[in-house]
């Protein structure tokens, strides 16, 4: 895991590329936190 233990903070979470951003550096095992205005889109990420 390339991300393992890396904290990354990702604004605009919520669709595009901050919602593809926040999904890969999860998947390589960063701890992520996320924002966005959009809390639907948010939720669904």
């Amino acid at each position: 895991m390339l991300l393992k233990d890396e904290v990354a903070m990702i604004t605009g979470a919520g669709n595009g590329i901050g919602r593809a951003t926040a999904v890969r550096f999860a998947r390589e095992g960063a701890r992520v936190v996320l924002t966005d205005l959009d809390e639907a889109g948010l939720a669904e990420t």
